[in-house]
């Protein structure tokens, strides 16, 4: 069972550090910080954690923002019923290399280069013991509920890190998480030789839609709002792209489908919308897997969409632990998924607010926004 601890201890000086020997490091860091209830971040001076005995403190390499960052950073209604600790460190996305580790860490070592399972579980629960990690009943979230890796050091749990491998630079490692998302939501079944419906153009469906293609789907059309986007889904393997309000996107996916339906969709909006018209569009005997967010309440067709059909219904809820992880590590590493397209700006962690205005400009101009706490190791 891991501590599921957020705030860390005081230690014994003397930590063993890289090359294994006694080492020293300042005392402070930079980190961008949720300081006060109310709309905004600020760039300020916090304590390097100290590392419990489970945990690993790592080296931030690279930090990428999430929309979830956007909901905290605009402190919408959400986040002011969900984020408790405040002051709190922003962000849960990352790559970087292991600097300390806690007495009680087996696995993980100094130098490795790693990337972290945002989900904390508990080990202990009933979806814990069964195999649903990723699910589990009493779970924390790095950057929601602790500290998180907008800062130039983070401390986690040793259960969670990912060791990843050295071919994949920062930039890309650090975006795995959401990677995981996409690929989970796209292969929890097969689809080789299957036509994939995608609603929504953001990183995760853009993500989906290079993974799709990789995996061998027959057909991948994509659905979104936002041209830059959309343009990059194309990048990214997309065979039909549609503008969701300027065309008719049922008549078209049926046009294309000979009036049959996709095999698959993949609800990466949470819209109304496209909860309607995707149940509308997967045929009978298809498959819906379910990883938009709903703004509220919506109203669903059960008979007509599901049970008439026989779809069968995904909900998709983070990755798998880690059996995901090992899917996503495969592609990057082959080579055989290309992700650069979708991550398009990347910036000190000093200038975290703009990359918080590209997240939040309308009409969409930016896909994965990447931060540096450290500018030398910026690509050029």
């Amino acid at each position: 069972m891991i501590s599921l601890i957020c705030e860390t201890t005081e230690q014994p000086k003397g930590i063993r550090g890289l090359g294994g020997k006694e080492w020293a490091m300042a005392e402070k860091m930079k980190a961008v910080v949720k300081t006060e209830r109310a709309e905004g971040a600020e760039f300020v001076e916090k304590d390097i954690p100290k590392v419990t005995p489970d945990q690993v403190l790592v080296k931030v390499q690279a930090t990428s923002i999430c929309g979830t960052d956007v909901h905290i950073y605009q402190w919408d209604e959400w986040s002011q019923g969900r984020i408790k600790n405040i002051p709190q460190i922003l962000g849960h996305e990352l790559a970087g290399e292991v600097v300390e580790v806690g007495n009680a860490v087996t696995k993980a070592k100094v130098g490795d280069y790693v990337s972290a399972e945002t989900h904390i579980p508990c080990n202990n629960c009933i979806q814990c013991l069964t195999g649903q990690q990723h699910i589990c009943g009493n779970l924390k979230i790095l950057g929601v509920d602790c500290d998180g890796a907008f800062a130039e050091y983070i401390a986690v749990p040793e259960t969670v890190i990912w060791k990843n491998d050295r071919s994949i630079p920062p930039q890309f490692a650090s975006v795995q998480e959401p990677l995981g998302n996409a690929v989970y939501c796209t292969l929890v079944e097969p689809i080789v030789g299957k036509s994939v419906l995608i609603f929504g153009d953001g990183p995760t469906g853009l993500f989906a839609a290079g993974v799709a293609n990789v995996a061998g789907a027959a057909q991948v059309m994509i659905v979104g709002r936002h041209p830059v986007r959309l343009d990059i889904a194309k990048k990214m393997g997309a065979d039909v792209l549609i503008h969701g309000h300027d065309e008719d996107v049922e008549a078209k996916v049926m046009d294309l489908t000979h009036g049959v339906g996709v095999d698959v969709v993949l609800d990466m909006a949470g819209t109304q919308v496209a909860i309607d018209q995707g149940f509308r569009l997967v045929r009978k005997g298809g498959r819906y897997s379910a990883f938009g967010i709903a703004s509220g309440r919506v109203d669903w067709d059960i008979n007509n969409g599901v049970v008439f059909k026989g779809v069968t219904i995904y909900g998709i809820n983070g990755r798998l632990m880690y059996d995901t992880w090992y899917q996503l590590a495969g592609l990057l590493s082959s080579g055989r998924l290309d992700i650069s397209p979708v991550v398009t700006h990347m910036l000190p962690l000093d200038q975290f607010k703009e990359g918080f205005s590209l997240m939040m400009t309308r009409p969409k101009v930016s896909g994965k926004v990447v931060l540096f706490p450290d500018k030398a190791l910026m690509p050029e």
